[in-house]
């Protein structure tokens, strides 16, 4: 389980291919802090540590997340968002992350305003009805809040901060990202779904009926 909140922006130190997917070796002083077997959140993708120095870790990651995520587009020399999981004893900054990709999106426009950067992202009719303006969302592992969604997107803001702490900052129009919805909302969605008579569809408008969403 993890937070969203990103401890770490990685280095891709190798991309080496398998025969199931690809190794990557990622540089990062978080390294030290892990062993082998531990779980690490790579760009919101939860791995497990294969090898671990002092400087760097290694997790392979296997074609089906390859298929599933964006971590099939990273390259040798790019950065990574890297956040270690959720200790019992630590402050919930973000929300409940898993470290699960629900889909993979792409951002379709970047607009500047007093606030900061704000990003507009597609939203496939599968996931729409579990994103909500003012709720939570990951992208890339990062924990946001969703600024507005409808009609096949949702926005958020980036503040300084951000910016200069994880890869969202350097996301253009046509980059894709890892896109998790918030875990609450799947299971409110799958109860509500059980109540439900067959001919009803559980969407954006049934949620806004009973309240779940703006």
């Amino acid at each position: 389980m993890f937070t969203g909140l990103v401890a770490d922006l990685g280095t891709v130190a190798a991309v080496e291919q398998t025969g199931a997917g690809v190794r990557l070796a990622i540089g990062s002083p978080l390294a030290r802090e892990l062993s082998v077997g531990d779980s690490v959140a790579v760009n919101g993708v939860c791995l497990t540590a294969t090898t671990v120095d002092d400087a760097t870790f290694a997790a392979d990651v296997m074609g089906e997340t390859l298929r599933r995520s964006s971590l099939g587009a990273v390259r040798e020399g790019g950065p990574v968002n890297l956040e270690l999981p959720l200790r019992a004893a630590d402050r919930l900054g973000g929300h409940f992350v898993q470290g699960h990709v629900d889909g993979v999106e792409a951002i379709l426009r970047r607009t500047t305003d007093r606030e900061g950067v704000r990003l507009e992202v597609s939203l496939s009719p599968e996931l729409a009805p579990f994103v909500a303006s003012k709720g939570s969302i990951a992208v890339d592992g990062v924990s946001l809040t969703v600024v507005d969604a409808a009609d096949g997107r949702f926005s958020f803001t980036l503040v300084p901060y951000t910016m200069r702490h994880t890869t969202l900052g350097n996301k253009a129009v046509g980059d894709r990202v890892n896109i998790e919805v918030d875990v609450l909302a799947k299971y409110v969605a799958r109860m509500l779904g059980a109540m439900l008579p067959q001919r009803r569809r559980l969407d954006e408008t049934f949620l806004a009926e009973h309240g779940f969403a703006g």
